[in-house]
């Protein structure tokens, strides 16, 4: 059974790389927060009691889940919306509205790097983002688990709820599919 700090120092070790993936997943910064968060208290309420050899799993386990929710619930707030949008009788959008104005610096870039080297680096991190989220829903999630998250084929298929075989096709179509993509924008190894 885990105790008190075996949970903590897990969570602790875990939250960087879940909140990564959960913004792969749904592409909304504060969504993804509080999804992870969502699944932190959720492994602490419901499983905290279990050894701390299970909790990777069982986290992954219930981010994955907590994703699906999120995407199903969305699904039905997007269709009464779009429903009661088409009601309004007014079509005006808000136009004074400055895009730049909603635009942050990015907190994270180094200032030992030189301009160009920082640019560049950024742009390909953009690119290998993009085509990432490009990927099919569990060809990311495989892709993600296995070489973002380091777990083995066996902890992958218990998570995504596949055959170890499953794992490794979804892996190998989302490696060829990257390769493919990020070759073709001149993004080589």
């Amino acid at each position: 059974m885990a105790n008190r700090q075996e949970l903590s120092d897990f969570l602790e070790s875990a939250e960087r790389r879940a909140f990564r993936q959960a913004m792969f997943a749904v592409r909304d910064e504060n969504t993804a927060l509080d999804l992870v968060q969502d699944a932190m208290l959720r492994l602490v309420e419901k499983y905290g009691d279990r050894p701390p050899a299970e909790l990777p799993l069982l986290f992954q386990r219930i981010l994955q889940n907590a994703v699906t929710d999120h995407f199903r619930r969305q699904k039905v707030r997007n269709l009464w919306t779009t429903l009661l949008s088409s009601l309004s009788a007014d079509g005006d959008e808000d136009d004074e509205r400055d895009i730049l104005e909603s635009l942050e610096a990015d907190p994270t870039t180094s200032l030992g790097r030189s301009g160009a080297v920082q640019v560049e680096r950024d742009q390909i991190l953009a690119i290998i983002d993009e085509e990432i989220r490009k990927l099919p829903t569990r060809q990311r999630e495989a892709f993600l688990l296995r070489y973002w998250e380091d777990m083995d084929v066996a902890e992958t298929a218990a998570i995504m709820g596949c055959s170890e075989g499953s794992v490794k096709t979804h892996c190998s179509r989302a490696n060829h599919a990257l390769a493919t993509a990020l070759k073709s924008r001149g993004i080589t190894p």
